[in-house]
């Protein structure tokens, strides 16, 4: 419906139908504990029946806040994220935040115009979720505003939180497991000299050479995705001593090395183990089936929210790093070692 006249309603239309104050619909608006049940429900009625919508950016003037936060997210395309940022809305939406997302990562750069759209839409505060090349407007811009980092490596910076997972440990619980059924050639895919591949190839290697394997050590260099991870399973598979037990890098990756065995006629467990990282839904799909680390996502998200809220009341407080020790959620890609091998 409209107004008077066939124009947008107002907060006066709303004031008249429902037979109260402009301050009052105001106060309902935002939500204050002052009104009575009767009069909220009267003008949330009458609102409803006109259509009304409160005008976010004159009541943002007014308030000087915005109350939105703007989350930067290293690839969309990877499910990861999504039980991190999940339990960062919802705790934010709890204190009456809104969240606003963007792709981060722009042909292996960071995208430098979502950051220069959030600050132009004056948010409160910044999240960036997964790992980004480091960029000196993304770190001016978190040092201008609260921020928080969840599950991010290389924007650590003197009064930004972090919540990250324990990586190391996460890659020795996995290498622990396939070396608890019997493997010895357990070769890692991944392999990067930054953020987390960085983390899980140290944690693989330390493992390995805790475990006495240091000889059998070996990484082969992939991605975040299932491309280059098939490729490099490829590669594993195809030497004279191929590996018994691949651990990845992340899911996505490990999903290609499952597909590069099917396509070798390697049997995925009888043949190669395959352990994944991030305990993304595709993990737990029945078809697939995955061991994966579990980061513990949804806590790693809360967290950030919660870290954030109380940036945002305290103010330029040092900044906090939470290590999160993740879990391992065995599934039937792993199995015991063939016994020629």
């Amino acid at each position: 419906m409209s107004g008077k006249d066939g124009r947008r309603p107002t907060i006066r239309d709303v004031a008249e139908r429902a037979g109260v104050s402009k301050s009052l619909v105001s106060l309902v608006m935002r939500s204050s504990a002052q009104v009575s049940p009767a009069r909220r429900k009267a003008v949330l009625d009458a609102a409803r029946a006109l259509g009304y919508r409160p005008n976010s950016v004159a009541r943002s003037l007014v308030e000087g806040r915005t109350r939105t936060v703007g989350v930067i997210v290293s690839d969309l395309r990877n499910p990861w994220y999504v039980d991190i940022l999940e339990s960062f809305r919802r705790v934010l939406h709890g204190d009456g935040m809104r969240v606003l997302i963007g792709a981060g990562e722009l042909e292996h750069r960071l995208d430098q115009t979502v950051v220069e759209a959030f600050l132009d839409l004056r948010v409160e505060a910044l999240c960036v979720v997964g790992s980004l090349p480091f960029d000196p407007v993304l770190a001016d811009a978190m040092g201008s505003v609260p921020a928080v980092v969840a599950s991010s490596h290389g924007y650590e910076l003197p009064t930004v939180d972090s919540v990250v997972n324990d990586d190391v440990h996460g890659m020795r619980l996995a290498v622990e497991h396939l070396v608890g059924l019997g493997h010895r050639r357990i070769a890692h895919i991944g392999g990067g000299a930054a953020g987390v591949f960085q983390a899980r190839r140290e944690g693989y290697e330390t493992a390995m050479r805790a475990l006495g394997l240091a000889e059998h050590v070996r990484v082969e260099r992939c991605e975040n995705d299932e491309q280059t991870g098939y490729a490099a399973t490829r590669r594993l598979l195809g030497c004279d001593d191929p590996p018994t037990a691949i651990v990845a890098v992340n899911d996505m990756a490990c999903l290609g090395a499952v597909s590069a065995a099917a396509d070798l006629g390697v049997d995925v467990p009888a043949r190669l183990s395959v352990v994944g990282y991030d305990n993304t839904p595709l993990a737990g799909t029945s078809h697939l089936s995955l061991t994966s680390v579990d980061p513990r996502n949804p806590e790693i998200g809360e967290l950030a929210a919660r870290r954030l809220l109380a940036r945002l009341a305290e103010g330029g407080a040092p900044g906090v790093r939470d290590l999160i020790s993740p879990r391992l959620a065995v599934r039937r890609s792993t199995g015991h070692p063939p016994a020629d091998r």
